[in-house]
């Protein structure tokens, strides 16, 4: 277990809609790419190099910095078996860690249980953003969905009065009674969390000062408020946040809006990181960038289709930076149906993260044993 300040924190960025791994990680010297990239071909001279062989977009330079400090891991033809090419499917997979069955319970679901499982904090897991990632859903287990910090918390559109009134009996309808139905006490156990958790991040913006800007869209907001949590110090060590829905998918007009897109997450992952360390708490966290798939080899002219194997990267100063897992290659014959051929299970990235960072047993959080990196 890597040796931390604190309680190690992890911090989950999913890119919606299937981030395409080939311009995102170019293999510019793979002969084939500019015959399957005649028209999104990014230029080898504009390329980030990273080992020779591959590099960032060039609209990743905040990224590249950190790469060059050593503090980013690029996994190579990340994956899973028997991937259909949906969003929803391939999603769901990355979120529970059952690529042949449905399942329900979220991979970060378990992990927030093993981490808390008296149930002690309700804000051991935070998302940041509408709704709640299946990753982090498990029954009984508390986790707080952030829209935004300042004026996160129950019935804050009413006067003062009348509010205290209408949470006084919020919290009386929630309290829990004896001889209450399976149903009621589940649902008086999640209002009385949700009513615990505002309470508590309601305090989370007063603590929270820095020099650092972040970008002003959706997920910069998201992960500036990550950083107003962890720095608040409020016991919370999972934390969520997903980018605009399937703003990835970019089956057209991919060249001007992926380098758009990898500029904001770039500058935003910077932007967080630079946060940490001048709350002296950058060694504490550990930062996961992925995707439900990549994209097919071949463009479309405009765009890319779906695909299966892709990339995915994990940040921090704790990480042992570099490349990871082989690029597969782009030739025709050792595709998979016009995709990258996976050669590395995401699950063990997963069991990575969890025994090496979080210090967990990773076996029943991912559903068995699979090949760990040796990221930190």
């Amino acid at each position: 277990m890597t040796s931390t300040k604190k309680d190690p924190i992890l911090v989950v960025v999913q890119l919606s809609g299937g981030n395409d791994g080939i311009n995102t990680v170019v293999p510019y010297g793979d002969p084939h790419y500019y015959d399957e990239r005649p028209s999104l071909g990014i230029p080898a001279e504009q390329v980030l190099d990273l080992d020779g062989h591959a590099g960032f977009h060039p609209s990743m330079g905040p990224m590249k910095e950190l790469y060059d400090q050593g503090n980013v891991a690029v996994i190579q033809g990340i994956g899973f078996p028997n991937c259909n090419r949906s969003h929803f499917r391939s999603m769901d997979v990355w979120h529970t860690c059952e690529p042949d069955i449905l399942a329900t319970e979220g991979w970060l679901g378990r992990t927030i249980r093993d981490i808390d499982p008296g149930k002690e904090n309700v804000l051991t897991g935070v998302n940041f953003g509408r709704g709640l990632p299946h990753a982090l859903a498990l029954p009984g287990v508390p986790v707080a969905s952030v829209g935004n910090l300042a004026t996160y918390g129950l019935l804050t559109g009413i006067e003062d009065e009348e509010r205290m009134t209408a949470l006084d009996t919020f919290s009386r309808i929630y309290s829990p009674t004896l001889g209450g139905t399976f149903t009621y006490d589940y649902l008086s156990q999640t209002g009385m969390d949700a009513f615990k958790g505002a309470d508590i991040l309601k305090t989370v913006p007063d603590k929270y000062e820095s020099s650092v800007e972040y970008g002003d869209n959706t997920v910069a907001r998201y992960v500036r408020m990550m950083s107003q949590t962890i720095v608040g110090d409020v016991g919370t060590r999972i934390l969520y946040t997903t980018s605009p829905y399937n703003s990835f998918d970019l089956h057209g007009s991919a060249l001007t809006l992926h380098a758009s897109l990898w500029s904001d997450v770039s500058r935003y992952v910077q932007s967080f990181f630079d946060d940490m360390r001048e709350h002296d708490m950058a060694d504490d966290v550990t930062m996961l960038i992925f995707t439900e798939f990549g994209r097919r080899v071949r463009d479309n002219g405009s765009g890319t289709d779906h695909g299966t194997g892709g990339c995915a990267l994990v940040v921090g100063n704790q990480v042992k930076g570099g490349m990871y897992s082989e690029y597969p290659s782009l030739d025709p014959a050792k595709q998979a149906d016009g995709d990258l051929q996976f050669n590395y299970d995401f699950r063990g990235l997963y069991s990575t993260l969890l025994e090496d960072w979080m210090g967990l047993d990773a076996k029943p959080i991912v559903n068995g044993s699979f090949e760990k990196l040796d990221l930190f």
